[in-house]
């Protein structure tokens, strides 16, 4: 998967937008327990799933909001050093590291500035207006929420999807930053 323009917003209704998606047909229902690793000056996508390291970095923002994403790891746990150095570097903190190996609790170990977050969803996969649409269902430890995605490799049709959806008076907030929200636990820098 390549560069992706992606609009995202959080809530437990999302209004007309919900029923608008169940008309159009879900083309795919997956579960999955992820684990994100989130710190106070970190903007990129860091989290564990199906035992994969998995790094998505914020590229840029356009005008209208938009955020371009660029997947930048994919690797199999444990990671090497190299690959813990891009994890930090993808959450903005710094750490010493001496192992030749890191497993998820070695990474999150090597300084407090890290959050680890287990997260349950459950995501329902749409073709909307041409883009990936994507509502799922977020369960933490001891929170819930939803979440809507847009996303295209052009970023014209994911406006105009958002605002089909009547969504576009809602701010767009990418996961890291929405997690947090939920979690209410203030990230140490």
């Amino acid at each position: 998967m390549g560069l992706r323009w992606e609009w995202r917003t959080f809530g437990d209704r999302f209004g007309p937008a919900d029923s608008r998606l169940e008309t159009v047909g879900i083309d795919s229902v997956v579960e999955s327990d992820e684990t994100y690793l989130l710190s106070a000056a970190g903007r990129d996508v860091v989290k564990v799933r199906a035992g994969m390291m998995d790094i998505k970095h914020l590229e840029r923002v356009d005008d209208d909001g938009l955020e371009l994403w660029r997947p930048v790891m994919k690797a199999p746990m444990p990671i090497s050093t190299a690959d813990a150095r891009t994890v930090l570097a993808a959450l903005g903190v710094r750490a010493s590291l001496t192992r030749s190996t890191y497993d998820l609790s070695g990474i999150a170990g090597a300084t407090s500035a890290i959050l680890v977050v287990h997260v349950h969803k459950r995501r329902r996969h749409f073709t909307f207006a041409g883009c990936m649409a994507e509502l799922t269902d977020v369960r933490t430890a001891d929170r819930s929420t939803r979440t809507l995605a847009i996303e295209s490799e052009r970023p014209a049709r994911v406006i105009a999807a958002v605002r089909k959806l009547g969504l576009d008076a809602g701010p767009n907030t990418s996961v890291p930053r929405g997690l947090s929200a939920i979690v209410r636990t203030r990230v140490r820098p």
